[in-house]
């Protein structure tokens, strides 16, 4: 076989295998492309032209077949995760060498680098889902449905799954009048007076135990679950008046929160 016949022909056989640098254990999935580098004549500049691409296997190994065995040659490796690679590669023909040899080429191992990037901060940000299921309850998130805000309890009522609202505002829970509870306690308070910006949640309790209904009624059970007002500060105020016969009254009230300690204070004049 002449040298001039061999170089003519695409009969050029290289592979290799991928591991990682520092544990030395072959990487699947890698992707990796013979490209050969050529001058075009229209923009007379040189261009990249990818001749074979692959996959390697879960040995980490890649082979290609039917290469020129002359040109200007580079493989590019890329995967997630590790940093990219670019390396030259040529067969080895030499007048009067071994052929055989030269067509058939073994690059090693070659190994890749991990492309480790440190993240400055990360900040995860959750959210209640509208409607929760509970043991023995569900319970809705007033706070998630911006449908209710501004109105009163009987606005938030008509959004939630399984209560029924007339035009006259009565609810009801399964065909019921159910019991309204207000922070798992019975309330004198009407759905009217409770303001729908004040509220958290509502759980619907549709078969109460004892705890709740020790008559073992049908009727189920509203719970009005309240949003816990935590803010610390100073807030007060100041009045005044005069009587019929011209006497002054005056007087001072305030009020500090910090933490659980809430104190209280006020202070009183009056003429007589």
């Amino acid at each position: 076989m002449g040298g001039g016949n061999a170089a003519a022909m695409n009969i050029g056989h290289l592979y290799g295998k991928i591991v990682d640098k520092k544990t030395n254990k072959p990487v699947d999935g890698v992707s990796v492309q013979f490209i050969q580098s050529k001058f075009d004549t229209i923009s007379r500049k040189r261009k990249d032209t990818v001749l074979a691409g692959m996959f390697t296997d879960k040995k980490g190994e890649f082979s290609f077949e039917g290469l020129p065995l002359m040109g200007n040659f580079r493989l590019e490796v890329t995967t997630i995760g590790y940093k990219e690679l670019s390396q030259k590669v040529a067969f080895d023909i030499k007048p009067g060498g071994d052929m055989l040899n030269a067509i058939d080429k073994d690059l090693g191992n070659i190994k890749l680098e991990e492309d480790a990037k440190v993240l400055e901060q990360v900040t995860v940000t959750g959210q209640k889902s509208l409607v929760q299921l509970g043991v023995d309850r569900k319970v809705f998130n007033v706070e998630r449905n911006i449908g209710s805000v501004g109105g009163t309890a009987v606005d938030v009522m008509r959004n939630v799954p399984s209560v029924m609202v007339d035009i006259d505002g009565n609810v009801t829970l399964r065909n019921n009048a159910p019991q309204i509870f207000v922070d798992g306690r019975p309330s004198t308070l009407t759905l009217e007076q409770i303001p729908a910006d004040a509220i958290a949640s509502v759980e619907l309790i549709t078969n109460p135990s004892a705890k709740f209904d020790a008559s073992g009624g049908t009727s189920g059970i509203i719970n009005i679950v309240l949003k816990k007002n935590r803010k610390a500060g100073y807030s007060g105020n100041i009045r005044g008046g005069i009587d019929s016969r011209g006497k002054f009254n005056t007087g001072a009230d305030i009020n500090a929160r910090q933490g659980k300690v809430n104190l209280f204070a006020n202070a009183n004049y009056g003429q007589r």
